[in-house]
């Protein structure tokens, strides 16, 4: 099989992932929260985004590589974590984190993945950033905080999105519970997805193993729960910002006041997201946030971005907006359940091929330097 040819864009493999992956952890993967109106507005405002295309430049020598909070990746793209990745393909996390090191691009784990961060320690190189959920109990938070640091993971990723559960109702509708919970409806589901079935089967279902050690809150019907999510104010920042040695990034911010707040707490980045539209259906697309984002902060300090990727094009059109790293999690994981290792590989084979093509229509030679060359919106 060719995968260049037979699928030659991350729409092809999310089409093959969909067959292969049990509907109830589809609908997980791909749903939003409410109508997913946020879902479609990451989407459409990146469609609209117009760039300027150059004659008369030859072929520049293309240079893809990002610095970023004092590391160099070699390009502008990476792993944003996502949570319980290891159900939509057995041991995800691992084959994400593995083309990372390959590749030198940023790897996100989530503190609610199928995988614990001891787990990947041997697989995640110097590329490993640890995205904290923060359980109730602040001791909790700090044990994690430790286990990341001992598992190599050098960059904290707060979530500062999440003050409470939202909704999410297609993922209802779906009957998937976190950490999953088997039922006839499920099996049903498992039986119509033979290659996951087997592919899943010497591992048993996965779970939060990360909060595997902390006690388990048990809900009236007698089934254990992952315990309760805390929501983040500022004691609480200002307690993980002292207690975490290395670069920390605020995940979750769609204001330009939120985001110099943030960055005058002490945070070395800000990603913008509006959390794959799972969160808040009122919330704006990332990417027309970002625009106001940069303005407000300036155009040197570290900003991050996802929502809504599926190209090179999109990776590109974010930059231009403002970004200095774009990241992507259903687009990963559509590669691993479509082919495992070799589809995660060839998800980053597409973004930069796909990638290296626009800069040549511009005429560039680095993604940065589309900045300034935004046709529409008007930024």
């Amino acid at each position: 099989m060719d995968l260049d040819n037979d699928y030659p864009s991350l729409a092809d493999l999310r089409r093959r992932a969909q067959r292969r992956i049990p509907h109830f952890a589809w609908e997980y993967l791909d749903s939003g929260t409410g109508d997913e109106h946020a879902v479609r507005r990451s989407r459409k405002a990146l469609e609209e985004v117009v760039l300027r295309p150059a004659v008369l430049k030859g072929a520049p020598k293309a240079d893809l590589s990002v610095d970023l909070m004092g590391r160099t990746y070699d390009m502008p793209f990476g792993v944003s974590p996502v949570g319980m990745a290891g159900l939509f393909w057995p041991k995800a996390e691992y084959l994400l984190a593995r083309t990372c090191v390959k590749q030198n691009l940023p790897f996100g784990l989530s503190t609610v993945a199928a995988a614990a961060p001891e787990d990947v320690a041997g697989d995640i190189g110097e590329q490993g950033w640890f995205q904290l959920y923060p359980p109730e109990k602040l001791e909790e938070s700090l044990d994690l905080l430790k286990r990341a640091r001992a598992a190599g993971f050098h960059t904290l990723v707060l979530t500062v999105d999440t003050p409470g559960a939202s909704r999410r109702e297609r993922q209802r509708r779906g009957g998937v519970k976190t950490p999953p919970v088997i039922t006839p409806r499920l099996l049903s589901h498992v039986a119509m997805r033979p290659a996951w079935a087997m592919a899943m089967a010497p591992l048993g279902m996965p779970r939060v193993r990360a909060l595997d050690k902390y006690p388990k809150e048990v809900g009236a019907d007698g089934k254990v729960g992952l315990g309760r999510h805390r929501a983040v104010d500022l004691e609480f920042f200002k307690q993980i910002r002292e207690a975490w040695p290395g670069k920390m990034v605020a995940k979750g911010v769609l204001i330009p006041e939120d985001a110099v707040m943030l960055r005058d707490l002490g945070c070395d980045g800000i990603w913008v997201s509006n959390h794959g539209g799972r969160q808040f259906d009122a919330a704006p697309g990332s990417a027309e946030a970002l625009p106001g984002i940069r303005a407000a902060l300036g155009p040197d300090f570290p900003v991050m971005l996802d929502g809504g990727i599926q190209s090179g094009l999109d990776v590109l059109k974010a930059v231009a907006l403002g970004a200095d790293m774009v990241m992507l999690g259903r687009g990963w994981l559509w590669g691993a359940a479509a082919f495992g290792q070799t589809g995660v590989d060839h998800v980053a084979h597409l973004l930069r091929e796909d990638l290296l093509a626009c800069l040549l229509q511009m005429g560039i030679s680095r993604p940065a330097e589309a900045r300034g060359k935004v046709l529409f919106p008007a930024i």
